[in-house]
């Protein structure tokens, strides 16, 4: 099959499985955002979602967060992974928000990553969802399912090559939900372990699904 058959057959059949679908993080904010995506890394949504209301109450803006300590933020995060770090990087982020950009955040790849804890997948998350371009993070999910699917090659072994690779072949206006086809079909389909194939209709053109069975 054509690289560009693939990739139709691909997101026709995620699209026609999915609704329009947005991240599971809870927030209202772009400031509220970018915060309980920094604390989802290594972390589930689920646990993200239990601590972020107490916290966002406490630190509604970028302006109140800069005046709390690290040890006053992390008493609301402690109990999601690596709760010192990103203590750290949530003080250091509000910081540099609010002496640096009036507390709004910017839509630069390049001034969102010089953020305290801010990689290039959680820039797209906020360049997708907050100021609607056609970013494409690349979490495990994405990075697995692009991977067994043969959408992009085994010498695509960076997040950033199969972001770039990924992006060739999807149409402009589909890259930023593609994201979330790709990452849900990987956290509820096709799982790291045991990945259920048998209810996955994309098998008969699953590099892996063909492999396994071999």
């Amino acid at each position: 099959m054509r690289k560009a058959d693939l990739y139709k057959y691909v997101l026709d059949y995620l699209e026609a499985e999915m609704p329009p679908v947005d991240t599971e993080l809870h927030y209202e904010t772009p400031f509220q955002l970018l915060v309980a995506v920094v604390l989802s890394a290594q972390c589930t949504d689920k646990r993200v979602n239990l601590v972020t209301p107490r916290l966002f109450e406490a630190y509604p803006t970028a302006g109140d967060m800069a005046k709390a300590t690290e040890s006053d933020i992390l008493e609301y995060i402690k109990s999601v992974s690596y709760p010192n770090s990103k203590a750290k990087y949530l003080r250091g982020l509000s910081v540099k928000l609010a002496e640096q950009y009036g507390g709004e955040l910017p839509r630069e790849m390049e001034q969102l990553v010089a953020l305290p804890g801010v990689g290039r997948k959680t820039a797209n998350v906020v360049l997708a969802l907050v100021f609607k371009e056609a970013a494409l993070a690349v979490d495990t999910h994405v990075y697995r399912v692009s991977h067994r699917l043969g959408l992009v090659s085994q010498r695509c072994k960076t997040p950033l090559s199969v972001e770039l690779e990924l992006k060739k072949h999807i149409a402009h206006e589909k890259v930023a939900q593609s994201h979330f086809w790709l990452l849900y079909h990987g956290r509820y389909t096709c799982t790291a372990l045991r990945p259920k194939c048998t209810k996955c209709g994309l098998t008969d053109v699953c590099r892996y699904f063909q492999t396994k069975k071999d």
